[in-house]
């Protein structure tokens, strides 16, 4: 089986404790919650799609004390995508990252952790969950229909916080969805147009020269 791209390609979410969160905290467990759907398959594509997020990577979480910072939901791993939750009592900050690929226990150990790159790795599984440790660092990641979610965090952030993170994880309902890109645009960023250029050669843009020269 072909070793599995490392994840610590992923650049991490800037974000500052200082910074004034956008806190939206998002429900769900690992479907959807019960008398909600997920959402529309159409939606998601295009949502995603227009900020280079492959549909079929979008994922979210939920965590108790924890509140989603929109402005930290950008692309990851090539078209993966990274989120990040904020404890806004402790300063704790938790991530999730995406990407695609397996996990088995030759593979696990062998993928750098994230912020201990140069430790040895041990992998435990359980219940489709793997547990990654070395050097003091923790990792989660739970695999689903082939993608990998990669759970990670930041300012001492508890062991049990980061599991139950991996355990919600969820593809949104049409409302989380929404809350997730919501500081993203909906469609994407068209070429800007100049009419000054010359129609010929490498030039500089056209000045009209005004009134006196």
């Amino acid at each position: 089986m072909a070793r599995t791209r490392p994840l610590r390609a992923i650049a991490p979410a800037a974000l500052s404790v200082a910074v004034a969160v956008v806190a939206v905290s998002l429900g769900g467990c690992a479907s959807a919650m019960p008398g909600t759907d997920v959402a529309d398959p159409d939606t998601i594509a295009a949502r995603a799609s227009a900020v280079g997020i492959a549909p079929e990577l979008v994922y979210t979480t939920e965590v108790d004390g924890y509140d989603l910072a929109p402005q930290s939901v950008g692309t990851g791993a090539a078209d993966g995508m990274s989120a990040t939750w904020f404890n806004q009592a402790t300063g704790a900050m938790l991530t999730i990252r995406t990407d695609r690929g397996e996990l088995t226990a030759a593979s696990c150990a062998e993928i750098p952790l994230w912020d201990a790159s140069d430790a040895a790795v041990t992998c435990t599984e359980e219940d489709g969950i793997w547990h990654r440790s070395g050097g003091g660092v923790h990792e989660y990641v739970t695999v689903r229909d082939g993608a990998l979610i990669m759970v990670t965090g930041m300012n001492n952030v508890p062991s049990e916080d980061l599991l139950a993170a991996a355990e919600a994880v969820h593809v949104p309902s049409g409302a989380e969805l929404e809350l997730l890109f919501s500081d993203l645009p909906k469609v994407p960023a068209a070429p800007v147009e100049r009419g000054d250029l010359p129609d010929n050669g490498d030039g500089a843009p056209i000045d009209p020269v005004g009134p006196g020269g």
